[in-house]
């Protein structure tokens, strides 16, 4: 029979984000797997995991998760992780990886089902969906992220400070992630855009740590790397205005 390696998505970092299939996919694995960093700090998809599974049930696997310049090094540790998982599927027959948000969302879930897939044939990929981080923000800020028929646009700001400024200057709402180490060319795109008023930023969502303002009161200073922004389209045009 073949081994199943499924993705949960647990959500932003507050335990109570986790979704009743989510826990029970972790419930019902033989093995949870949690990525850590090379330091071995605990992370927040391991934090939100011990709040459903007892401690032994659960496997701490490396990756390079603050390695963002060196590309060998980097995928290094994702193939050495793609082995350790290999490994745990070839002795049981269902291994969960934990992931925060939504492990089809800019998820370390996608390379490693890809490696998996590669070393154990036939193994089954499934994935159990988790709450995102812009739909938490939009809730503890009151911010709504679409209305009728305005886009959505979500940008990784590790891309670039300039594929934020041309989906700002675009239609609808428009969302950037980890945007922490960038956060005074942020700054400049909300102003440049006039997006600044009505945008709001969170960070650590769900934790004791937990910071949402509104963007204007951002001073360039940088901010914590999986910091979430939310910019807001000009809306004048009254209730069902864009519908």
């Amino acid at each position: 029979m073949s081994s199943r390696l499924i993705g949960v998505g647990v959500g932003p970092g507050d335990p109570e984000l986790v979704t009743v299939k989510g826990v029970n996919a972790l419930r019902a694995a033989d093995v949870v797997v949690v990525p850590v960093m090379d330091t071995g700090e605990r992370g927040r998809a391991e934090a939100t995991v011990l709040h459903y599974v007892p401690e032994e049930k659960v496997v701490r696997v490396v990756f390079a998760l603050n390695e963002r310049t060196d590309r060998t090094r980097r995928e290094a540790a994702w193939d050495a992780a793609g082995e350790r998982v290999a490994g745990l599927l070839r002795r049981h027959a269902s291994v969960a990886f934990a992931t925060i948000g939504d492990p089809n969302v800019y998820s370390t879930f996608t390379y490693l089902a890809q490696t998996v897939a590669g070393l154990v044939p036939g193994t089954v990929v499934e994935t159990v969906p988790g709450i995102t981080a812009m739909q938490d923000l939009a809730a503890r800020s009151g911010a709504v992220l679409t209305e009728g028929t305005e886009p959505l646009t979500l940008v990784p700001v590790t891309a670039g400070a300039a594929v934020l400024k041309d989906a700002l200057n675009g239609p609808g709402t428009v969302v950037a992630y980890k945007f922490g180490r960038q956060a005074a060319e942020v700054v400049e795109a909300l102003r440049d855009s006039g997006r600044i008023e009505g945008a709001v930023w969170g960070s650590a969502l769900g934790l004791p740590e937990e910071s949402v303002r509104p963007a204007g009161e951002l001073d360039g200073a940088p901010l914590p790397y999986l910091s979430t922004l939310i910019a807001p389209p000009r809306r004048d045009g009254g209730r069902g205005g864009k519908l």
